[in-house]
């Protein structure tokens, strides 16, 4: 396959992968930016493996899709957002995104059943909730891969280096309190679990980021994060022991 001809100015030519089994994520989102960016797209579909195979061969490339502006090669997605100045994502790079994401919504949804239980999103029991809420969504995120989470959390959590098994527990134990804790009932073994589990963490985490002050991540939203250990692991921690106090002294 010949490079593709010199195009004018406000043109460009993608190829991506459109097969019958797979469309390629990444070309539909180039072919998106260029026509937002108020290209004239030439969009040259890549249908069957053979066809694949050589246009890498012919231009060198490892990976579809790839784009061509002015006869010049810019390169796959991320090419073209570096070429308009655009921020790149880097996988590895440390963020908080995913927690407050996910606070976000806990918050939200703890807001929305109050004001359909009580007519109104402000209650003590949007609070209440809020936290048990994040108790459970953090118990997905580590369920997801309770290896991968264990694997993370023995490096920093001073039970679980003295007995491992409890690496492996702990995400159960986060969502058997919070669902106990949603509803109300067995406090009796909510709120144990939940001072257990939050006072041993927190103990942990002050100790690994502010005492020891080892730069570490946290495995509070599961064995891939890239969140850093410290203040977001330590208030994970401090919300559970609180909710267990306060479940304590205050009815449901």
């Amino acid at each position: 396959m010949n490079a593709p001809a010199a195009t004018t100015q406000g043109q460009a030519i993608l190829y991506r992968m459109v097969m019958d089994k797979h469309v390629c994520p990444w070309g539909l989102r180039a072919l998106h930016l260029l026509r937002r960016k108020g290209f004239q797209v030439e969009d040259r579909w890549l249908t069957s493996r053979e066809q694949i195979d050589a246009f890498k061969a012919d231009h060198g490339v490892q990976t579809t899709p790839q784009t061509f502006i002015d006869g010049a090669r810019i390169g796959g997605f991320d090419d073209l957002r570096r070429h308009f100045n655009m921020v790149v994502r880097d996988p590895r790079a440390v963020t908080y995104r995913p927690v407050i994401a996910m606070f976000a919504m806990t918050a939200l949804m703890a807001l929305a059943a109050s004001h359909a239980i009580f007519g109104t999103p402000f209650t003590a029991h949007a609070g209440q909730w809020f936290i048990a809420f994040s108790m459970c969504v953090l118990a997905i995120q580590k369920l997801r891969d309770v290896s991968g989470f264990a694997t993370m959390f023995l490096g920093y959590d001073l039970l679980a280096q003295r007995w491992v098994p409890y690496a492996f527990l702990y995400p159960f134990a986060e969502a058997l309190a919070g669902v106990l804790m949603i509803s109300g009932s067995a406090r009796w073994l909510s709120v144990p679990v939940a001072l257990f589990i939050g006072g041993v963490g927190a103990v942990s985490v002050f100790k690994a980021v502010y005492i020891d002050r080892r730069e570490l991540k946290c495995a509070c939203v599961g064995g891939d994060s890239n969140v850093p250990l410290g203040f977001v692991s330590l208030i994970e921690n401090v919300m559970m022991v609180g909710m267990a106090l306060w479940m304590v002294i205050m009815p449901m």
